[in-house]
């Protein structure tokens, strides 16, 4: 039973931590109509100025929680403007191989100003050690994700379902030529959705650095994962995020610790026979 319940967190440390991470993937999808690769070039850069803040400036974890967010925010500002707007309008494959080679940009980038090495940020001082919980012990850190991740999931909701900006959003991903009708500014709705996501996937970053090696590439393996959960859980659809992203969890959390040998390759095995069996996701809306 130890065994099982030690795995059973690792799985919803692992699935809500991805949970984040996909949810701006999938945000950005749905209104934008773009896959966006460069997502995970927006995450290991939250990792990444969470290290300088911390190392450089000599600041503890807590400004840089805020502060690299938002710096992630204000450059995915300046590629949706510069870069992605070329491609509104144009097939889905367009836009793919675009921020596909922003993200290879993003790793060559981060190689020139960070170098090729490993660094590493320490957790604050106030999660750090271990408690146990019904007979193991577990980090405090660890806590501390899940339970960001689940504030990130509350405060989304509410965004979206609460307030007036979240109900634009909603009516420009709906029809977008609608809501430029009835006066809104769909460029401007469609810059602020784009550096959501990008902050999403910030702190991201920031909460998974203390817990992940940071290095140059730790962007790519995070984007297949956010894409394969979105690929479960259903483009577009926000409680699909979170079923996808628990699912990827619980393949990562079980099988690292009872089959490690396939454990690679379980995740992509589930996202065939769920396209087999769910081409559009478990969650995922059929063409209308």
């Amino acid at each position: 039973m130890q065994g099982i319940l030690a795995a059973l967190l690792n799985s919803l440390e692992i699935g809500l931590l991805l949970f984040v991470i996909a949810v701006g993937l999938n945000i950005v999808f749905g209104v934008l109509n773009v896959i966006n690769f460069a997502h995970g070039g927006l995450y290991m850069l939250g990792a990444y100025f969470t290290y300088s803040v911390v190392a450089y400036l000599g600041l503890p974890f807590w400004p840089a929680l805020v502060l690299a967010p938002l710096a992630v925010a204000v450059i995915s500002i300046a590629i949706e403007r510069i870069v992605l707007r070329q491609v509104y309008g144009r097939d889905v494959s367009d836009s793919l191989l675009v921020t596909f080679a922003l993200l290879l940009v993003i790793d060559d980038a981060v190689r020139v100003a960070w170098g090729s090495g490993i660094h590493v940020v320490a957790p604050p001082p106030a999660l750090r050690g271990t408690i146990e919980v019904l007979g193991i012990t577990y980090p405090i850190y660890s806590f501390f994700v899940m339970g960001s991740a689940l504030v990130a999931m509350l405060a989304l909701w509410l965004f979206f379902v609460r307030t007036r900006a979240g109900r634009i959003v909603r009516a420009a991903a709906i029809d977008r030529r609608m809501a430029e009708g009835i006066g809104i500014d769909v460029p401007r709705v469609i810059t602020g959705v784009f550096a959501l996501g990008a902050w999403m996937a910030g702190a991201a970053g920031v909460v998974a650095a203390p817990i992940r090696a940071i290095a140059p590439g730790m962007g790519d393996r995070v984007i297949i994962d956010a894409f394969i959960v979105v690929v479960i859980g259903g483009l577009g659809s926000f409680p699909g995020t979170l079923l996808g992203a628990l699912v990827l969890g619980l393949i990562y959390g079980f099988g690292g610790r009872y089959l490690p040998q396939v454990n690679l390759v379980l995740p992509y095995l589930g996202m065939a026979l769920v396209l087999l069996l769910r081409p559009r996701g478990l969650m995922g809306k059929a063409a209308s």
